[in-house]
């Protein structure tokens, strides 16, 4: 017996008015979360301390860390003052070498299961590094025991500074050089367009907090995420990592990441995640959907006149208090915004864009961090560079868009001036000491980053104890209870656009025989179907399709054809047996020949084969509804214009659209 089956066409769109309103009821839902224990000021009970070689001090029954070791209670090192107040003293007692390295957001150089000791040591104890991201992909126990070596490395400087262990997004399907990091262990869930797929902040706020959970149990304090991009420029390949299309939604989407990561909607917290969303702003936009990774790519732009939509999501952000800010690469090629010509660099070194507009207009106070390697040169090499070649080369890593000519001591200068208190990637902090020593930086504008960088220490509670338990990470992280959840978000999102004469969910009674092409034959055999290699035997077929990538400069949605899994799909279809497509969603990609031929269409934006299954044979659902439009051809995505969301000429199914399906009993 089928399912009932019912259809879901043109997602709710929110005027501005219901945003605001919803964005303040989401921050009143929030706070019920797990509630930082000192947000914003100073704990009123004895923190728990951890210590591998800073001795304890004890005054009238109360204990502290004696960070510099001089056998007294310095104020920096008093848990009851507040975060500004500690801020303020420590920074009084620094260096101008010791202050160069809070502002330089490190790369923490990986070998083997863990850190290169030397390397680290020179980044930590030579040159004062104490923020630097992580891309180490290991068992949590492995993570989690690198990182309290950092945490001891550190311990035994001058003034005892802990480290803010950063990384990119880790819980996601997709793996992408510079953008996310492999899981190991950790929750699995959608990426960030399947949380928008799923269209429910509360559940967006139930996987932040998984998150913020599993990093804090490994040592990691600090998230260089979410964007807050909108996906306007279907060519675009960051795509996966956008709430979708809609202002409103992404900025409903972004405030509930935001307070699931942080702890509660009234800050960071000291069992909180910081969050650096990301990147201040139009970055959706990209000219022709090209990568600012590259020089080709250099450009956003508004053909639309569209610019205020980008803004949008970022609102979110800042309603719930993201501690950080990451603008873009790109240069917004030839903006006039409220009858400001904006000046023709990329946003790290845009004083208009940081002073005025995030800092003046909506009065963003945290931690402004440049994007990757802006500092860095870009030779000819460099610039002639262009996918699938990775934009890292001999020349190391640089993305100076608007300042390729000027030297890296300049550029420093320029962007630190222009507002971005720590640069994204740089282990080199002495060009921070040379242009205050040069004066090209003032050493005011340096005590103002660095005071922010160190606020955000004592918010994190890192001061008090930077060490995890390492047993305990690996029996939290990704444990039974936490994939549930990621595993109902993975059904959530998938989200179903055609089902010929109920192709789904597939009859265990009717369906033994499989014909499958991306997805687990052991998954399958569990399930007690057996697997064929010729479609023809097959009582279903399920073929997984991934983005095409097409055309010279690999930006195509459509496929050619000479595809191996759609060449496996047009092979099911042509053996008459019922045929399921299912497309990874990580752009818009034009799927008119896979609607026009498959049986059933089942879009996905990461989902794991045990959770596909499931929702084949009726034990899930698909709740997903599109977070972008899905356009009828590559010529209408080439027409359309790149900063305005949703705006092919005849969309193949619009935002929103969703077909579902209930469970089915007894399958």
């Amino acid at each position: 017996m089928r399912s009932r089956i019912h259809t879901t066409v043109g997602r709710r769109r929110l005027s501005v008015g219901a945003a605001i309103a919803t964005v303040a009821a989401l921050m009143a839902q929030a706070s019920v979360l797990t509630p930082p224990a000192a947000a914003h000021g100073h704990a009123s009970a004895q923190p728990r301390l951890g210590s591998r070689d800073v001795p304890i001090l004890g005054q009238d029954g109360i204990r502290f860390r004696d960070l510099d070791r001089n056998g007294r209670l310095t104020p920096y090192e008093d848990w009851r003052l507040s975060d500004t107040e500690r801020a303020r003293d420590l920074l009084s007692r620094m260096t101008l070498e010791e202050k160069a390295g809070l502002l330089v957001h490190g790369n923490l150089p990986t070998s083997g299961d863990g850190y290169d000791t030397a390397g680290t040591t020179a980044l930590v104890g030579d040159r004062h590094v104490t923020t630097a991201i992580t891309r180490l992909s290991k068992d949590p126990e492995k993570v989690a025991a690198a990182n309290n070596s950092v945490q001891a490395i550190a311990e035994k400087q001058r003034l005892g500074i802990p480290v803010v262990i950063s990384t990119d997004p880790r819980n996601g399907f997709s793996v992408v050089e510079g953008q996310t990091v492999a899981g190991s262990g950790t929750t699995a869930m959608p990426d960030a367009i399947g949380i928008a797929a799923a269209d429910d902040p509360g559940l967006t706020r139930e996987l932040g907090d998984i998150i913020r959970r599993e990093y804090r149990a490994v040592g990691i304090a600090e998230a260089l995420s979410p964007q807050a991009d909108i996906a306007t420029e279907p060519r675009w390949t960051r795509i996966s990592g956008t709430f979708g299309s809609d202002p409103q939604d992404a900025a409903r989407q972004v405030n509930a990441y935001v307070t699931g990561m942080q702890g509660g909607s009234k800050g960071l917290g000291t069992d909180g995640v910081a969050t650096v969303t990301k990147h201040w702003v139009g970055y959706g936009a990209q000219e022709n959907g090209y990568d600012s990774h590259y020089y080709y790519g250099r450009y956003a732009a508004f053909p639309g006149d569209d610019f205020q939509d980008h803004i949008t999501p970022f609102k979110g952000a800042f309603a719930a208090n993201t501690s950080g800010i990451m603008p873009t690469y790109s240069i917004l090629k030839d903006l006039t915004y409220k009858g400001h010509e904006l000046e023709q660099v990329g946003a790290g070194f845009n004083s208009y864009l940081l002073k005025d507009l995030l800092r003046g207009t909506y009065g963003f106070d945290g931690v402004i961090v440049s994007d990757w390697g802006i500092t860095g040169d870009c030779p000819e090499q460099c610039r002639n560079t262009r996918p699938p070649a990775s934009f890292i080369g001999p020349w190391g890593v640089g993305m100076p868009w608007g300042a390729e000519s000027r030297t890296v001591l300049e550029r420093t200068a320029l962007t630190l001036n222009a507002g971005v208190d720590q640069i994204g990637g740089s282990d080199q902090p002495s060009y921070v000491v040379q242009a205050v020593r040069q004066e090209l930086v003032t050493e005011k504008r340096v005590d103002e980053a660095a005071r922010r960088v160190l606020e955000q220490k004592f918010q994190l509670g890192l001061f008090e104890n930077p060490y995890v338990d390492e047993e305990a990470a690996g029996r939290l992280v990704g444990n039974a209870s936490f994939q549930a959840v990621g595993d109902q978000a993975q059904a959530d999102s998938l989200t179903l656009l055609k089902n010929d004469d109920r192709t789904l969910p597939a009859s265990r009674g009717e369906v033994r025989d499989v014909y499958l092409y991306g997805v687990s034959a052991d998954e399958a055999e569990a399930r007690g179907l057996n697997v064929v290699d010729d479609p023809a035997d097959a009582d279903l077929a399920l073929v997984r399709l991934a983005d095409p990538r097409g055309g010279s400069d690999l930006t195509g949605l459509e496929f050619s054809g000479s595809e191996p899994d759609y060449q496996a799909l047009q092979k099911a279809v042509s053996s008459g047996v019922p045929t399921v497509a299912i497309p990874e969603l990580d752009r818009p990609l034009v799927l008119t020949d896979v609607a026009r031929t498959a049986d059933a269409v089942l879009a996905n934006f990461g989902v794991s084969d045990g959770v596909l299954l499931d929702t084949v044979f009726g034990k899930r659902s698909p709740g997903g509804e599109l977070p972008f439009e899905l356009p009828s051809s590559q010529e209408e995505v080439e027409a359309q214009l790149g900063d305005v969301p949703d705006d092919t000429a005849h969309p193949l199914y619009e935002r929103g659209y969703g077909l579902h399906y209930l469970p089915s009993k007894g399958r």
